[in-house]
C-alpha cells in the first residue's frame, strides 16, 4: 500500500536564519516584523515552508540556542503578537511555518537551572539537569571524560563543589531527560506552538537529549564536533526513541504538522530508527553538505540518501547548506568557480525526490565573509579558538543598493559586518537578470513544483563519460546530468528545461548540470 502524500514530502523549506533576514527596527539584528515584511519576497522565490531559527527569550549566549522561556518571544525580535501576525500572513501567501525547538539543554539563565543553583545536591531541582559529583580525592576531576562540541570538558564545576553537564557552550546546561518535568514541559512548549498555528518543528540535536546510564568514558578518537565511526556514548542514545514517540504523539492531535530531527548519525540502521511510523516525519540528511564536488562521490551520496528514507517509507531530504557550516560557494572553491558549482548543485537537489531545505542567502550566490577578529560573535569559535567559525555563513542578507547594509537595516552597524562586494549580489541586483543565481533558483523551484516530470521517488542511472552523472526520475521521467569533469559532455538525447549554465554547442560544460525531460 502506498503511503499518504503529505505537505512536505516535495516542499521546498527556507530556513530563516532570524538575526540575518531583515531588520526592521534598526538595531542591527534581524527581527520577526523584518521577515514579514519580506513575505512578498519568499512568495515570489516559490518556496512551500519557512524554518525559523530561535527566536525565544534568550541572552543570545549561543544566539538564541540558549533559551531562556521558550513559550515567550525575545524582545530582540520582537513580541508574541509580531509572531501571530507573521504567521497569519505567511499562511495567507500558502506559506507553511515551521520553529525551531531545542529539547537538549537550556540557557544557564532559565528559572529551573537558578533553582537547581540555588538548591541543595541531590534535590529536585538539581534532577532537572545532570549534575554529578566529580572526580579525585578532592571531586576537583569532571565525572567522566566528555569533552564539548564548542571546546573544552563538557562540564562547569559549581561554588558547592559538583559538576553539571553541558554538550555544548558552560552556558548551555543539558536537560535530565529521565526526570518526568523535562518531557512534560516540552509537551507544554510543543502545544503552545502548535495551538498558535505553527505548521511543524525543527527538533535541535535530535539524537543527544537521552543520555547512557552511568555515563561512561568516551573513546578518545571521537571527533567532538560531527559524526564520527567510533562510538559516542553522548549521542544516539537507544531512550531516544521514546522522546521521539511522545513528540509524535502530540503532533498526531494537530493534522498536518510534522517534526524533522537534525540527526549526526552515519550508522544508516539506526538512522532508520528516528524514521519509523511513530517518531519523525523526516530526518536532516547531511551526506551532500560532506561531500565534495564529485561525481562519483556524490552519487554515492544520493544513493545512500535515498535507501533510509525508503526503507523507513518516509521521505528523504535534502540540503547544501545551514546556519552552522560553510556556505556551498566557498566550500566548492570561492569564486567563479564555486558559484558555477553551486549553480549545478542547486539543480542537482532540486531534481532530487524529497523535501529540500534551503539556506536563506544560498539563492542569492552568497559565499562566507572573512570576518574580522574583533568582530566575531560565534561563541564556538571564541571557546575552541577555531580559526573558521560559524560568523561567516551568518552576515545578513543583501537586499538592495551599492553599499552596507544593503537595505538589511537603516542601521549601519549591522550585527556582523556586510562586506561592501556584495553590491553586485543583493536581490534588487539579481531579481530582473535573467542569468543571475536567483533567477535560477526562482525558475527551477516554479518547474519542480509544475512539470509533471517531477513525479516519483525512484532513480535509475545512466552511463555517463568520467566526472559526470545522469538519473532519471523513473515516475516522471526527468532527467537531471551533472558535469564535474574538465571537458564539456554530450547531453543525453530530450528537451533541455533549464541549465546552470548556457550550453555551448548543445554540450553541458564543465561545472554544470541540466534538466531533461
Amino acid at each position: 500500500m502506498e503511503r499518504d502524500v503529505a505537505w512536505w514530502d516535495q516542499a521546498v523549506f527556507y530556513q530563516v536564519y532570524v538575526r540575518s533576514f531583515a531588520d526592521s527596527d534598526g538595531d542591527g539584528v534581524g527581527d520577526l516584523e523584518g521577515i514579514r515584511g519580506k513575505l512578498g519576497y519568499l512568495e515570489l522565490l516559490g518556496v512551500d515552508a519557512l524554518w525559523l531559527t530561535p527566536f525565544y527569550r534568550s541572552p543570545m549566549a549561543d544566539h538564541g540556542y540558549d533559551i531562556a522561556d521558550p513559550r515567550d518571544v525575545d524582545p530582540m525580535f520582537g513580541t508574541l503578537g509580531d509572531f501571530d501576525v507573521l504567521l497569519t500572513e505567511a499562511h495567507k501567501r500558502g506559506i507553511k511555518v515551521t520553529v525551531d525547538v531545542v529539547p537538549n539543554h537550556t540557557s544557564n539563565t532559565h528559572a529551573w537551572f537558578k533553582s537547581a543553583m540555588a538548591a541543595a545536591p541531590g534535590s529536585p531541582e538539581r534532577d532537572r539537569y545532570i549534575f554529578r559529583d566529580g572526580l579525585g580525592p578532592r571531586g576537583d576531576q569532571p565525572p567522566n571524560n566528555w569533552v564539548s562540541s564548542f571546546g573544552g570538558p563538557a562540564w562547569t564545576r559549581v561554588p558547592d563543589g559538583q559538576w553539571y553537564l553541558h554538550l555544548f557552550s558552560p552556558q548551555q546546561p543539558d536537560l535530565n531527560w529521565a526526570n518526568h518535568e523535562v518531557a512534560a514541559d516540552l509537551e507544554r512548549t510543543l502545544r503552545f506552538w502548535l495551538d498558535h498555528g505553527v505548521d511543524g518543528f525543527r527538533i535541535d540535536v535530535a539524537h543527544g537529549m537521552a543520555k547512557p546510564p552511568g555515563l561512561p568514558d568516551m573513546d578518545p578518537r571521537v571527533n567532538a564536533i560531527g559524526p564520527s565511526e567510533f562510538y559516542d556514548p553522548r549521542f544516539d542514545n537507544d531512550r531516544v526513541h521514546e522522546i521521539h514517540q511522545m513528540i509524535r504523539k502530540v503532533l498526531d492531535e494537530y493534522p498536518g504538522t510534522m517534526a524533522v530531527g537534525e540527526i549526526w548519525v552515519t550508522d544508516e540502521k539506526r538512522l532508520a530508527r528516528y524514521l519509523r511510523p511513530d517518531e519523525l516525519h523526516l530526518a536532516f540528511n547531511f551526506r551532500l553538505v560532506l561531500t565534495h564536488f564529485d561525481a562519483d562521490a556524490l552519487r554515492t551520496a544520493i544513493e545512500r540518501s535515498l535507501a533510509v528514507p525508503k526503507a523507513a517509507g518516509a521521505p528523504a531530504t535534502w540540503t547544501l547548506g545551514n546556519h552552522d557550516v560553510w556556505r556551498q560557494v566557498s566550500r566548492y572553491g570561492g569564486g567563479e568557480r564555486g558559484v558555477r558549482r553551486a549553480r549545478a548543485m542547486a539543480l542537482v537537489e532540486l531534481a532530487l525526490p524529497g523535501a529540500v531545505y534551503l539556506y536563506n542567502g544560498e539563492e542569492l550566490g552568497l559565499g562566507n565573509v572573512d570576518i574580522p577578529p574583533d568582530a566575531v560573535a560565534d561563541p564556538r569559535a571564541k571557546i575552541s579558538g577555531a580559526e573558521f567559525g560559524r560568523d561567516a555563513s551568518r552576515v545578513p542578507l543583501p537586499w538592495e543598493g551599492d553599499l552596507p547594509p544593503f537595505g538589511f537595516s537603516r542601521n549601519p552597524r549591522t550585527w556582523l559586518p556586510m562586506p561592501a562586494s556584495w553590491a553586485s549580489v543583493t536581490v534588487e541586483a539579481q531579481l530582473e537578470d535573467p542569468a543571475s543565481t536567483l533567477s535560477l533558483y526562482r525558475r527551477a523551484i516554479e518547474i519542480r513544483k509544475s512539470h509533471k516530470a517531477f513525479r516519483g521517488d525512484d532513480l535509475e542511472w545512466y552511463g555517463a563519460p568520467a566526472g559526470c552523472f545522469a538519473f532519471r526520475r523513473r515516475g516522471g521521467g526527468l532527467v537531471c546530468a551533472l558535469n564535474t569533469s574538465a571537458s564539456p559532455i554530450a547531453l543525453p538525447p530530450g528537451e533541455v528545461l533549464l541549465s546552470s549554465v548556457p550550453l555551448v554547442n548543445g554540450k553541458l560544460p564543465p561545472d554544470a548540470a541540466a534538466w531533461l525531460v
